[in-house]
């Protein structure tokens, strides 16, 4: 068992070696698109299914509340949390309509639409993140495999390349640590984050 842990540890340690060598100019591109948009006052919209629901509830409470230091909170939602939107819609509609209709009714131009897909082919992320596009948001994508359908219908397209989905999302809340904490140091510059 101990040989089995270790390697969960290691493999989880050379994905994220792994991202950071093949997306760093890109993870710096989505930082300073995200402060740009909250300088603008601008909104993010994070959404994803399952452990990427958590996920982007996690981060929404990162920017809302606060993340390292002790700053104003910054507007962020997970549009996985109103179960009853999400039902009505899913019910009423079609379950690839929930993340849509919520950018549809609360998103504008300017605003981060910010899709997490461990596949890259979840469709209600693609559908979401599709409208988000044609009415003037700025499209992260967040994802695992080799990207999927997402991989080209984003602004910003951030792939963790592996086909575990465990390690996706280790990787995963790890850079949106690092967008919460980069974003943090950018717009309220404290001198112990230089």
């Amino acid at each position: 068992m101990e040989d089995h842990i270790i390697k969960i540890f290691k493999e989880s340690a050379q994905l994220k070696d792994i991202f950071l060598n093949e997306n760093l100019g890109r993870l710096v591109n989505v930082i300073e698109a995200v402060t740009g948009a909250l300088k603008s006052g601008n909104k993010i919209l994070i959404f994803g299914n399952g452990g990427s629901a958590a996920d982007a509830q996690h981060l929404a409470a990162e920017f809302v509340n606060r993340f390292i230091i002790e700053r104003p909170p910054l507007p962020a939602i997970a549009l996985t949390t109103d179960t009853s939107v999400i039902t009505s819609i899913g019910n009423d509609y079609d379950f690839s309509e929930i993340f849509s209709k919520q950018i549809r009714a609360i998103g504008q131009a300017g605003d981060i639409a910010w899709g997490i897909s461990t596949s890259g082919k979840s469709p209600n992320v693609l559908k979401g993140l599709e409208v988000a596009g044609k009415m003037g948001l700025i499209t992260v994508g967040l994802t695992g495999h080799d990207g999927g359908d997402i991989a080209r219908k984003v602004d910003y397209f951030l792939n963790v390349p592996s086909n575990s989905t465990p390690r996706i999302q280790e990787v995963h809340i790890a850079i949106g640590h690092v967008i919460c904490e980069m974003i943090d140091f950018k717009l309220f510059q404290r001198p112990e984050l230089k």
